[in-house]
């Protein structure tokens, strides 16, 4: 019959261990004899009562299972204590017979039952309890009788903690009890009080299992809209790790690659010419770019500190140049073109730019070192569009790995397109950026993508979580 609080109850028996001719010997430290066994059975079925889950002590009413602020549950208990008072006052003639202060025990009886042994009563057993109180009230019957409204104040609590299969048969069975004893008021003691005020009783009720409902709706959309949040906030956190994952890639594999050609270059120039001057200079140009990947790694790893609120300045289209002298000086033969204003490239795109350009020319340095390499950006009226291109060699392997696929989420990001592939002979890279001169430009040219992009979202947004147990 109740839900409980607390620790199991210690001590019990199971039930299998007992028989009818239970001794103190079977048990040790227990009294003997068939008491024992009286004992041990009144425990149990005690235990079975409370769910083998009481415990003496003070349980605030905030610690309820209900999930509503401790505020609400004593203003719905005063509020039907309070109106159980006035029916039993009413009733003060009737004093004698103890009904009036039996069905104010009634009303009253949950509230000591949890505070003191953590008893939290099921709501069926709640409103029944309420319902046999009013029954109580109406068969002593008064002017002006107050009893009725208890009934309304049942209603709402039942129906804002607990389901519409439980609440709405409570509801129905309470306006029948109203109307029963409305008749039965009438037929038997000539009293026709309560039968006037039926139809607005029986009003009330409805309006009280309304805004119960209306409280239960409102506490579940909010945990739904608790859960949409923290979805929406894992979301953000993996897109924002792919974004550093992203930039960690491009920086390592940069700074590591031509860090090894020029390791190599010296190598080579100590084995074969034995030409120092020339090993100390590519080793020095392997220690600088290799501080310049410190820096560059230090600045990424501080994008996830939340702590910092300045950054240093990301690459851009103008350090696109000295990128590609740091592959050249390293070994790698790079034939380059720039068309256009590159002014007009934003930071962002500049940046996109900047990392594509890493990311292909790393890769040439580690399958294809002696290819020779083809770089173009030109920047046109309406787009910003980068080519490079490399022989592929014979029997080599093709592939997409991490960096190509953090090069297409970089395009797409920014609403361009890239293509990434072998084409005549030779591996190209190819990705165009759209520009706007101004902030808030948009290329009228461009087709309009917003509607797809929210059918998209639609089709792979924030899911709507659904509790367990949402009314309906």
């Amino acid at each position: 019959m109740y839900r409980t609080a607390g620790a199991d109850y210690p001590g019990e028996v199971p039930e299998s261990h007992l028989t009818p001719g239970s001794a103190a010997g079977d048990h040790p430290g227990r009294p003997g004899g068939g008491v024992a066994a009286v004992t041990v059975r009144a425990g149990l079925v005690w235990r079975r009562f409370t769910n083998g889950r009481l415990r003496l002590g003070w349980h605030p009413l905030g610690d309820l299972p209900f999930d509503y602020p401790p505020k609400v549950v004593l203003s719905a208990d005063l509020a039907l204590l309070v109106l159980g008072l006035v029916a039993c006052l009413q009733r003060h003639e009737y004093f004698p017979t103890v009904l009036p202060l039996l069905a104010v025990v009634l009303l009253f009886l949950s509230v000591p039952a949890y505070v003191l042994f953590g008893i939290v009563p099921r709501p069926l057993v709640l409103g029944m309890a309420t319902m046999v109180a009013a029954a109580l009230f109406f068969a002593q019957p008064v002017e002006s009788d107050f009893a009725p409204f208890v009934l309304m104040v049942v209603a709402a609590e039942i129906a804002a903690i607990a389901p519409k299969r439980v609440s709405i048969p409570l509801a129905l069975l309470a306006t029948v009890e109203l109307v029963a004893f409305a008749v039965m008021s009438q037929a038997l003691w000539g009293n026709d009080n309560l039968r006037t005020g039926v139809p607005m009783y029986a009003l009330g009720i409805l309006l009280g299992w309304l805004v119960g409902v209306m409280l239960q709706y409102q506490r579940l959309y909010l945990y739904q809209e608790r859960e949409n949040q923290n979805v929406r906030a894992a979301q953000a956190a993996a897109a924002e790790r792919n974004r550093i994952a992203r930039e960690v890639h491009d920086v390592i594999a940069h700074s590591l690659t031509v860090t090894l050609l020029h390791v190599t270059a010296a190598r080579h120039a100590l084995s074969t010419d034995s030409d120092v001057e020339e090993a100390v200079d590519a080793l020095a140009d392997a220690e600088r770019l290799g501080r310049q990947a410190m820096a560059d790694i230090r600045r990424t790893v501080g994008l996830l500190d939340s702590g910092r609120t300045t950054a240093g300045p990301e690459p851009g289209v103008d350090d696109i140049s000295a990128l590609i002298d740091d592959f050249a000086n390293a070994g790698l033969t790079v034939r380059r073109r720039f068309t256009g204003d590159l002014d007009r490239i934003s930071a962002a795109v500049g940046l996109a730019l900047y990392r594509i350009c890493q990311e292909s020319l790393a890769n040439i340095a580690k399958h294809a070192s002696g290819a020779a390499v083809e770089f173009a950006l030109e920047v046109g009226a309406r787009s910003a569009v980068v080519r490079v291109r490399n022989p592929l060699s014979p029997g080599a392997r093709i592939g997409h790995g991490t960096g190509v696929a953090g090069m297409r989420q970089r395009a797409e990001g920014l609403g361009g397109r890239i293509l990434v592939g072998p084409e005549a002979g030779s591996w190209i890279v190819r990705a165009e950026f759209p520009l706007h001169d101004r902030p808030g430009q948009v290329d009228e040219s461009a087709p309009d993508t917003r509607e797809e992009h929210c059918a998209l979202m639609k089709s792979i947004g924030v899911p709507q979580v659904r509790r367990p147990g949402l009314p309906g």
